[in-house]
């Protein structure tokens, strides 16, 4: 009991850490929780509440409880936790299982060990009674094990899938015919089951009539759906005979947007965005995996192929008629930052900034003040400073607003703002994926590290609770406008730049390009984050799914490639004035007068298990010309070059990894890098000022080729810019 001054309460931390306890070979997080019971005046007895605020001289009554959170055990500990687990302690031990248990069980080996083998049919008038302690204790865990399906089938159903026959999600409907038959589990399983089987039907049913239609092959005109004119197919490739892209007013190209990136985000799946799975997308075989994810990829290399093509697709146009195309983009992008879409106001905005559309000097002088200065407020958004706080903090702040008044006249279709927002994907991808490398995922023991599926938990939850504000979205498709967006030119690579330099020969600067400061800040460095949990609170925040992950610390994507000088038909430099690529000594005394917002000696990750042995998370890209391709990598204390290079190179699917013809350099700010020495342990010898990014160069005269797999298109940096998608 704790008297105050004027009522006032102490200012005492709710739950503070005590430890770690083990029983029966698992290993719980234990904290001390402090509330605050009674409020009781001295004068009125100790059982009168006072239900108003406290007098003066009133004593506070506090109690502290216990509290354990699993973080370690063996899965069929963790499946017992399930069910006899209790809500009150950990609150978000069952939706973290539910939401991550892919990544290290399949569901059938779940279901295996939490449904109980049902009863034997009872012979006729055979009744049993159900009185004794034991059926008490058994209908008790068969209660929450029909509570766990039940939550299960609602937030998961995907899980499920399993065609044709959907045994998994048989053995559950059997399950709860038996257990629960009348209850609402049993009707959302039965109809869980037949919606599988109709959707199948249907897709079968697709695939036979798309047969049908495509007929014999080598047919000379297809005409093209939902367009008013439509689109001839010819030897030649597509004729699209329709309006353009930009023939359509600003407000109903955005909205489009705006409806199909809903579409996608609605449709994800918050397990595929796990690091374990979404990091194997590049493997042989692995073209299935994540297709939700790869949809959205898609989507945003889309809007960017789209803004590519309408600006650079007509070498032949004059100065003034490019900038007008560069501003109405940028009324676009405003519209969809007003809709709160931020996925394809980032495809925009990539685009934009891509060389071959940001060293158009003379287009960019064209364009109008005011347009300008939008694109750049907008381009602050996604600033790389800080990890990119700034687009986190903004995304945060619109997730917990409704809409917002003054954004649109009262009546008008725009005034029906959603509640949003459409996030930019890349950033939840970067998190799981930096956390996938960071934590392992057993622990001493053989015990399964549940604490990394916390961490991962908490960003599924966010992306869940987004993927519900996306709900309220009231938007119709235009058939015109998205005929035009899927007919319109897009360009690859190659023909981004050649057109380019057609259009505007090299030049040794774009003074009149829009300036705006992309530093090379990829913190990469999860190890903050997981260093404050493990002295503030080893247990985590489980149960607060709305917790949010700014303070996160883990990779952003890369800032836009070095200048160098390159060769013909190869990529031009980033726009903007930078200083010559140089390779520095090995010295920790790194000279440059450089802003670091690291300090010298930044915080590592120690490894468990492994006394005195730290990491850290690193990216690697290889140099070569299919892009800004970055990998993530465990770095550990330990780590020679060759076994950091050969690691990488596995990373990035190369064929044949000759790690002696690779040389291993640290990208460091001022447009510098460090030169790792070929036997140097890479922990100790690279800059820990500098962020963690690195790149494999072939040395000189190297004789052996190596091939690259790259099955999955690139983020939005097709172009060179950035690489945000691919970690």
């Amino acid at each position: 009991m704790e008297r105050t001054a004027a009522g006032k309460e102490l200012a005492l931390a709710p739950l503070q850490d005590w430890g770690e306890e083990t029983e029966d070979g698992a290993v719980y997080s234990v904290s001390l929780r402090r509330q605050r019971s009674q409020r009781s005046s001295p004068g009125a007895g100790p059982r009168v509440t006072q239900a108003l605020s406290p007098a003066p001289d009133t004593f506070l009554h506090y109690r502290t409880s216990k509290v354990r959170a699993l973080r370690a055990a063996r899965l069929e500990r963790l499946v017992r936790e399930l069910v006899s687990g209790d809500p009150e302690q950990d609150p978000g031990f069952v939706p973290a299982f539910l939401a991550t248990h892919r990544a290290f069980v399949p569901t059938g080996r779940v279901l295996g060990l939490l449904l109980p083998p049902p009863a034997p049919p009872l012979p006729p008038g055979v009744e049993i009674k159900k009185t004794e302690g034991r059926d008490l204790t058994f209908n008790k865990n068969l209660r929450a094990v029909v509570s766990v399906l039940g939550l299960w089938l609602r937030d998961h159903p995907q899980d499920f899938w399993d065609p044709p026959a959907h045994s998994d999600l048989g053995s559950v409907c059997n399950f709860l015919g038996w257990a629960a038959p009348s209850g609402a589990e049993a009707q959302e399983a039965e109809k869980l089951l037949g919606d599988f089987l109709k959707e199948a039907k249907t897709e079968q049913e697709e695939e036979e009539q798309c047969q049908t239609r495509a007929g014999p092959p080598g047919t000379a005109q297809i005409l093209c759906p939902d367009s008013p004119v439509g689109c001839l197919e010819d030897e030649e490739g597509l004729v699209w005979e329709g309006p353009e892209l930009l023939d359509f007013s600003v407000d109903d190209v955005a909205e489009q947007l705006t409806l199909m990136d809903v579409e996608l985000f609605s449709r994800l799946r918050p397990f595929e965005c796990l690091g374990s799975v979404w990091s194997q997308r590049d493997r042989p075989g692995a073209t299935s995996i994540a297709p939700t994810v790869r949809a959205t990829v898609t989507q945003f290399n889309t809007v960017t192929g789209c803004v590519l093509g309408s600006v650079l697709g007509e070498p032949g146009l004059a100065a003034p008629q490019r900038a007008q195309r560069l501003e109405k983009w940028i009324r676009i992008a405003q519209r969809c930052r007003e809709l709160r879409n931020f996925s394809s106001l980032r495809a925009i905005l990539s685009a934009l900034q891509s060389n071959p559309i940001y060293r158009l000097k003379r287009s960019w002088g064209a364009v109008s003040r005011e347009p300008l200065s939008t694109f750049r407020k907008l381009a602050q958004i996604f600033s790389d400073e800080n990890n990119h706080l700034s687009s986190r903090e903004i995304l945060s702040q619109e997730a917990t607003q409704g809409p917002q008044e003054g954004d649109a006249p009262t009546g008008s279709p725009s005034s029906k703002l959603p509640p949003g927002p459409i996030p930019y994907l890349g950033t939840f991808l970067t998190d799981l994926v930096m956390l996938d490398t960071a934590l392992p995922d057993m622990l001493k023991g053989d015990l399964i590290n549940f604490e990394k599926r916390r961490k991962e938990w908490e960003i599924l939850a966010r992306i869940q609770q987004l993927q519900r504000r996306c709900q309220s979205y009231c938007l119709s498709p235009h058939p015109p406008i998205l005929a035009a967006l899927h007919a319109q030119h897009k360009l690859s690579e190659e023909q981004s730049y050649r057109i380019s330099r057609v259009i505007e020969p090299p030049a040794s600067s774009c003074p009149s390009s829009p300036c705006i400061r992309r530093q090379i800040s990829l913190t990469k460095r999860l190890s903050a984050k997981l260093s404050r949990e493990r002295v503030s609170s080893p247990g985590g925040s489980p149960g607060d799914p709305s917790s949010s992950t700014s303070s996160l610390s883990p990779a952003s994507p890369p800032s836009s490639p070095r200048t160098k000088d390159p060769p013909t038909g190869s990529p031009p430099a980033s726009p903007g004035p930078q200083s010559p690529s140089t390779k520095l000594p090995l010295s920790p005394d790194l000279p440059g007068p450089w802003s670091l917002a690291l300090p010298l000696s930044g915080p590592r990750i120690s490894l468990p298990g492994q006394q005195g042995s730290e990491a850290r998370v690193i990216r690697v890209s290889i140099d070569n010309d299919h892009g800004n391709l970055y990998r993530s990598i465990l770095l550990t204390s330990q780590d020679k070059a060759p076994t950091v290079v050969q690691r990488a190179l596995e990373k990035h699917n190369v064929a044949e990894p000759w790690v002696q013809d690779y040389q291993l350099f640290q990208v460091l700010p001022g447009d510098r890098e460090l030169l790792i020495p070929d036997n140097a342990n890479v922990f100790y010898a690279m800059s820990p000022a500098a962020p963690g990014d690195f790149v494999l160069r072939r040395k000189e005269g190297a004789q052996h080729t190596t091939s690259v797999s790259l099955s999955t298109p690139p983020g939005y940096g097709p172009h060179g810019q950035q690489g945000v998608w691919l970690l």
